[in-house]
Parts: C-alpha cells; structure tokens; sequence
C-alpha cells in the first residue's frame, strides 16, 4: 500500500488569532446578506432570530465540530468522523454533501465581489469576465503558496471589516431616529411564514463552523482549532446584532432593505452615506470586495480538501489527492480554480436549490457522528487528558443535538417546495453515485481487504447494503413527512407562486411536486426495508466481528494523533 497523500501534507504554524479570523470569514465575513431577511420577515423578526440562534443554532454547532475535532484532528473533518462512526458510505455522503455545496455555489462570491466593484466602476459584461478570472487566480495563487499565508490575508480582512461594521454601529447608534424592531413581523406574511421565509437566510449566516476541520492535519496543533471556535461564536454573533440594530435605529425603512442595488433599496452602507458622507459609504463598499474575496479564499481552501481527501481513500479519482513536492494539494486547488471560472458566467438559481438543503442534511449527520463517538470515547474521559467536549455532558448533549435536528427539520421543510425537491434529487443521486465509485474504485479494501472486505454478490463493502437501506428509509421518511408539511405550509400561495415563477414545467406545478414528493417517499421508503432486511441476512454477522477490528483500528489512531487513548478503562490502555 502506497503513502497516504495525508500524511505528506505541508504542516503549517498558525496563530489562534489567525484561525480565528479563518473560521470568522468561513462563517461570516461581515453580516451582508441579512438584509433579505429584514424585508421578509420584518425587523423584529430578524433581530430576534440574529440574538437567539447563536444559542439554539450556533453555539450547538460549534460546541459539536470543537468535540470531534478535539477527539479526531483529521484531514476532511465531517468526512473523516462519518466515516469512523458509521463506515465508508456515511463518510462518502458527507464528504460529497460538503464538496457539493462548496464546489457548486463557489462562484457566487466572486459574483458578488464583482457586482460590488460595478458599484464604483462602469464594465462591459467582458470587463466583469476579466475582472471574476483575476479574482480567481490571486486567491488561487495565496492558497497555493500555503495556509500561513492565507491566515495572514484572512487576520487583516478581518479586523477591516470588524471595523467597517464597528463605524456602522457607532453612526448609527449615535443617530437613533427609529424603533429597530418595529413591526415586529412582516404584516403581508403573518408571523408564522415571517419567521419562515427569514430562518433559512439567518441559518446561513451562520453556516461553516465545520468548514476549518477540513485542514486539521496541515496545522501542527490542531487543537487550537475548538479553541479558535468558542472565541470567534460571539464575535461573529455581536457582529451580525449590533449593526443590524444600529442601522435599522437610524434609517428605518425596513422594507426597502436589499443586497441588490438601485430601485430604492438600502443596506448597511447607507447609515455611513447618511449621516457622515458618500466618501465614507465608498469606503464600506470596498470592504465589502474585501469581505467576499475572504469568504472566497477561505472556501477555496475548505473545497480542496474535500474530494481530495476521498479521493486519497480511493473513493475519488486518484488525482485529487496528489500534493506539489511542498505538501500542498495544487491540483484539487487549480481544478477549483478552473471550475469556478467556468461556473461564475453562469445563473446559481438552480444550484443554490440543488445545494442549500445538503448543507443541513449534513448537520443531521453530524449530531449522530457526536453521540456515536461519544459512546466509544465518553466525554468524562476526555476531560482528564484535556480535550474539548460540548458543556453539559449528556444532559447538554441531548439538548444541542434536539435543538440542531429541530432548526435543521424546519429550515428543510420550509425553504420551499422547490428547493426540497431539488435537494432531494441530490441526494438520492448521491447514493446512486457511491454504488458507481466503490465498484470502479474498491474504496478503504484497496488498504485493508480484511478490515474492509467485499461483499463477494454485490461487490460493495460488507454493510454497504444495509447502510443503503437505512439512508433510502431515512430520505423516505424526510419526503413522505415533507409532502404532508410542506402541502400545509404552502397551501395558501403554492399553487400561484410556483406557476408565476416556472412558468412550465413539473416546478411548476405545486401538486405535481407534492405527488412525486409523496410518491418518491413511499417507494424509498419500500426500498429501503427490502434492501436493509437483504443486507443484514447477507452481511450482519461478518459485520458484527469486523465491528470489533474497526474500533481497534480507529483506537491505534487515536492513540498515535493524542500519545493517550480516552477510552473507559484508560488507565489500564494507556499503560
């Protein structure tokens, strides 16, 4: 067996701060885009929802990927735990939900980096081409040269934009001329679709907590990274409150907010403009290039990592996983780069429907990822040899992990008819593509054919079927509940909104979606018992032995990353 590409990754020296300032431009970079929110779902709508999720939704998040990166500082973060806790095919799922979503919706900040520039400069369509390749290859060229470098470029945005949005809070404070949270919600929509039309842009905001994991093995101590964590929660959380609330307290006009330019829409910037000059408001507008081209860098970073790590357990194509004679993944870097050149010329609308939901499909798994490894590794253990467990023990477990599946449920559910059914594709495509990569590529058998032997009927790993079988009943259940919510969620405007907004088509057609939403529900649901029942007939005792060799191997990881193994009878291991 050839050397894993992992372990030739260059190892880079990186400050707290500066992981800090990287998980701050993963996750936020300023708090552009809650403007939509506030003209959907009402002022006080929006700020209530900024102030309490950082508590049900954040703070969770962030407590679970501090947990598990503790415990398994590992290139691919959620990839790698899935893949630990529940096999090779919940890791290819989490691993491709996490790619998908970064590859496919990459381009829109270099979209929106451009769209900022044309505010203070006339181009052509041409000239915004040109300027959207720059873009790409100075932000590909600073991830090529290594993650220390790109601390450095992240640190510095980070402390421009805290400033930009600071001088935003404190104009707009000083000019209070308006209530912040009045109305409450938006009268047109009634609170209940308010909050609903306004959680999915707020559960955005504050997305990419996991995002910094996927680099685990290029920081030489990767526990810097929960560290990191808890110190960037509040300021992104205050960094999203504050100027919100300054700026609605000083311009008001809350319907009128918009990321979109002209027509009389408003935003952040227009408290600077208003009250201290149109220099000042430019200035805002160049720090707003400066915070997208952040997001950007970073994501280049965390969508490299993705594949490349599958692709080193041979669930890839091999390629992916090659690094330059420096230890960085060039190749996975410039095919980013390449694709994200293709793509930026493009319309996003249907990808964001195809991805958007993907994202909190792979928070779901993440919760059974922390009560999994939780099991093998208790975190009363943990605590003694130091590493970061989620306050609360299994009482505070209990609680994130409902409030995580709750907030992730909804949000599914009510994203809209339209992005569900897409997202659904996905993933059921993604489970068909799996089945098509472990048969041309073998997958972790290629390492250990006896740790990870082959199903001698199928083809696939030992288990695959069953996991299959579980995840076809698991995505039953998600759209056959979905059918009955979402046909009473939109009952009063679906059939209108969907027909004005296709056109023609099956997206068209709000009861044509909820009956292939219904029927595609009932037959995976089918599927999934038969294929789960065949699965276990086939391969449960040649599972339940391998079970026992698997945690041993993932026990000598650990034991190899920490010096120590947090089991429950450590003391006695450990000797």
């Amino acid at each position: 067996m050839s050397e894993k590409s992992t372990a030739t990754l260059k190892k880079n020296k990186m400050s707290t701060i500066g992981v800090v300032a990287l998980i701050f431009s993963f996750i936020a970079a300023g708090a552009f885009g809650i403007e939509e929110a506030i003209a959907a779902s009402g002022p006080g709508v929006t700020i209530a929802m900024l102030i309490i999720f950082p508590f049900v939704w954040s703070f969770p998040l962030c407590e679970m990927v501090s947990e598990l990166g503790s415990i398994y500082p590992t290139e691919g973060g959620v990839y790698s735990w899935a893949r630990e806790a529940f096999g090779e095919f919940w890791g290819w799922q989490a691993g491709l939900w996490g790619a998908l979503t970064t590859w496919l919706c990459q381009a829109q900040y270099v979209v929106l980096v451009v769209g900022y520039l044309a505010k203070i400069l006339e181009m052509s369509t041409a000239t915004e081409y040109v300027f959207k390749v720059g873009i790409v290859a100075v932000f590909t060229i600073i991830n090529i040269i290594g993650l220390d470098w790109m601390e450095k470029f992240e640190t510095v945005i980070m402390i421009l934009i805290v400033a930009a949005f600071g001088a935003v809070t404190v104009v707009g404070f000083m000019n209070w001329n308006y209530n912040p949270i009045m109305p409450i919600f938006n009268p047109e929509e009634g609170l209940f679709h308010s909050i609903g039309d306004g959680i999915a842009i707020i559960i955005w905001m504050y997305l990419g907590y996991e995002c910094m994991s996927n680099m685990a093995e290029e920081i030489e101590d990767p526990q810097v990274i929960p560290k990191a964590m808890r110190i960037a929660n509040p300021i992104i959380a205050f960094s999203y409150v504050l100027p919100t609330l300054a700026a609605l307290a000083a311009i008001g006009n809350w319907s009128a907010w918009s990321t979109e330019q002209g027509h009389g829409a408003i935003g952040y910037a227009d408290v600077l403009i208003q009250y201290v000059g149109s220099w000042a408001g430019t200035a805002f507008v160049i720090v707003a290039i400066l915070a997208n081209c952040a997001i950007f860098c970073s994501y280049i970073a965390h969508g490299s990592r993705a594949f490349f790590v599958m692709a080193d357990d041979h669930m890839f194509p091999k390629f992916m996983s090659k690094v330059d004679k420096r230890g960085v993944p060039t190749i996975s870097i410039l095919l980013l780069a390449a694709f994200t050149i293709f793509t930026c010329q493009f319309d996003f609308k249907t990808l964001v429907m195809a991805t958007n939901p993907i994202q909190l499909y792979l928070y779901l798994l993440m919760v059974a990822c922390v009560i999994k490894i939780r099991k093998r590794y208790p975190a009363e253990v943990r605590k003694k040899y130091g590493l970061a467990v989620m306050a609360g023990g299994n009482t505070g477990l209990i609680i994130y992990g409902v409030l995580v599946i709750a907030i992730c449920t909804f949000a599914i559910y009510v994203n809209g008819l339209d992005y569900f059914l897409t997202g659904f594709l996905v993933v059921l495509g993604g489970m068909v593509v799996y089945v098509i990569f472990k048969l041309m590529y073998k997958g972790r058998y290629l390492d250990d054919p006896e740790l990870f032997p082959l199903n001698k009927k199928t083809h696939l790993g030992v288990g695959d079927l069953q996991d299959i079988g579980t995840y076809l009943m698991f995505a039953g259940l998600m759209a056959f509940v979905g059918s009955a919510f979402i046909g009473f969620y939109e009952f009063e405007f679906g059939v209108e909104y969907y027909l004005e907004e296709y056109e023609t088509g099956l997206l068209s057609n709000f009861y044509g979606m909820l009956g292939a939403t219904l029927a595609l529900g009932v037959a995976m649901l089918i599927a999934g018992f038969a294929a789960y029942k065949i699965g276990k007939k086939q391969d449960g005792a040649q599972l339940k032995e391998l079970a026992a060799k698997r945690n041993e191997e993932l026990d000598n990881r650990i034991l190899e990353i920490h010096g120590f193994l947090p089991v429950a009878d450590a003391d006695k291991d450990n000797k």
